[in-house]
């Protein structure tokens, strides 16, 4: 899955991907009543199978099909109520503030009718110091540069220069920092 690309439906491997599903989801409700960051990080650590940093935050409700294929930096803030669809893969740098209700989604489905429901998955790449604001989805494919910032509700559909501001649907340029 981490090496992109289109997995078929009807792969027998799918079987393995769903029941890791069902693991996430009955780990998620945990996370989820978490009453702590630290609860919250420990939580999640479960999910992702591998050590957060103690600098990075993360308030729930969190929300992944997967979860093993977040890698999450120091000093990482995440806010509540973000989405995490990390099959293709999610790799978050240091230092990374990310709004509420972002969703980062490395899956995506052909056009094809007669395949609509396999997977085409791609990675997502968070650099170091980016912000992404409120209600922001970053799409398959997609790297957020270094220092970059997206715009609240903006639609990310390419990659984002370092240094750069972007909004809208679809998000564009809209001035440098």
């Amino acid at each position: 899955m981490l090496a992109g690309g289109l997995i078929k439906n009807d792969d027998p491997e799918m079987k393995k991907v769903w029941a890791h599903i069902a693991r996430t989801r009955k780990l998620s409700v945990d996370l989820n009543n978490s009453t702590s960051i630290n609860q919250s990080r420990g939580r999640l650590s479960e999910i992702i199978n591998s050590h957060i940093a103690a600098s990075t935050i993360v308030l729930v409700p969190f929300h992944s099909n997967f979860g093993q294929h977040i890698t999450l930096g120091h000093n990482v803030f995440i806010n509540h109520d973000c989405s995490f669809l990390d099959m293709g893969g999610i790799t978050i740098e240091d230092n990374v503030q990310i709004g509420p209700k972002v969703s980062l989604i490395t899956e995506d489905h052909p056009l094809t009718p007669s395949q609509r429901r396999d997977l085409k998955l791609s990675a997502i790449v968070i650099k170091n110091n980016a912000w992404l604001g409120a209600a922001a989805t970053i799409l398959p494919g997609v790297t957020i540069g270094e220092n970059a910032v997206v715009a609240a509700g903006a639609v990310v559909t390419t990659n984002v220069p370092a240094n750069t501001v972007v909004a809208g649907v679809p998000a564009k340029p809209i001035s440098t920092v």
